[in-house]
């Protein structure tokens, strides 16, 4: 199973809705060893998880980061975050300050 870190610092993905109430950035870091095939984000308030971020063949490759932006419109900071791996892990954090985090990184 893997474990996650958070830290603080940046990030960015696009949740394509228009930039009108607070946008939120995060840097992602992918520090396991399997490459990051699936990522989602969603206000925790949800019942569902919103759409991929790495959908259409996208991943992030053990070892790097990648700028997250969240520009859904809401004014919540409190968000859950999915991580799908190419080994089959499935790691589930949930109500995450996004408002005061800067970075998640996830690890081994």
């Amino acid at each position: 199973m893997r474990k996650l870190a958070v830290i603080a610092a940046f990030f960015t993905f696009a949740i394509a809705m228009p930039a009108a109430a607070e946008d939120l950035e995060f840097l992602l870091i992918n520090d396991s060893s399997a490459d990051l095939v699936g990522f989602y984000v969603s206000p925790a308030s949800s019942e569902h998880w919103e759409e991929n971020l790495l959908d259409g063949g996208s991943y992030l490759a053990p070892g790097y980061e990648v700028t997250v932006s969240i520009a859904d419109g809401l004014t919540t900071c409190i968000y859950d975050i999915r991580g799908v791996f190419s080994d089959g892990d499935v790691v589930d954090d949930h109500s995450l300050d996004l408002c005061e985090l800067g970075e998640y990184t996830f690890t081994e």
